[in-house]
């Protein structure tokens, strides 16, 4: 059975709004700029198959539609399952350092200021190897999920 990131109860507060900052992506809306430590960001749990620790904040757009920009932190030292997202995930790490593994490539270390593109579906799993807890900006292009490889295949 799938495991969506988006759980029922969290899908519900996204939509209600409860995680969204107050710009949604329309016409002749104003720009925005969000600082990642910015005291006000409302970070929510992540999928019950990542850390504990894990926190995700919504920056700009709505999960459950194409094109939303999130804050992913994840907690020093620890590891994450494989698992897969529908989306392409266009990344900037923030903070921190981690080890990615994608499926059929050799695992990369990517840390602070790098760009990194992880293709929709391929299955990956790594580590934040820092000491400080991993922040990474991650744009979708497709709506949020995420599928741990141990419940389900891509396919």
């Amino acid at each position: 059975m799938k495991t969506p990131f988006v759980t029922r109860g969290l899908r519900a507060a996204l939509l209600t709004g409860a995680l969204l900052l107050p710009a949604f992506a329309q016409a002749g809306e104003p720009a925005m700029a969000v600082d990642p430590g910015d005291p006000n960001l409302e970070w929510g749990p992540c999928p019950p198959f990542f850390h504990a620790d894990c926190r995700i904040a919504v920056l700009h757009g709505d999960p459950a539609q194409p094109n939303t920009d999130v804050l992913f932190r994840y907690p020093a030292g620890e590891s994450f399952v494989e698992h897969w997202h529908t989306s392409a995930e266009r990344i900037v790490i923030i903070a921190g350092a981690m080890e990615v593994s994608y499926e059929d490539q050799d695992t990369a270390r990517i840390e602070a200021i790098t760009y990194a593109y992880g293709p929709a579906k391929r299955k990956h799993h790594g580590a934040c190897v820092s000491e400080e807890d991993c922040v990474l900006f991650i744009g979708f292009e497709q709506p949020v999920d995420a599928f741990e490889v141990a419940s389900t295949d891509a396919e």
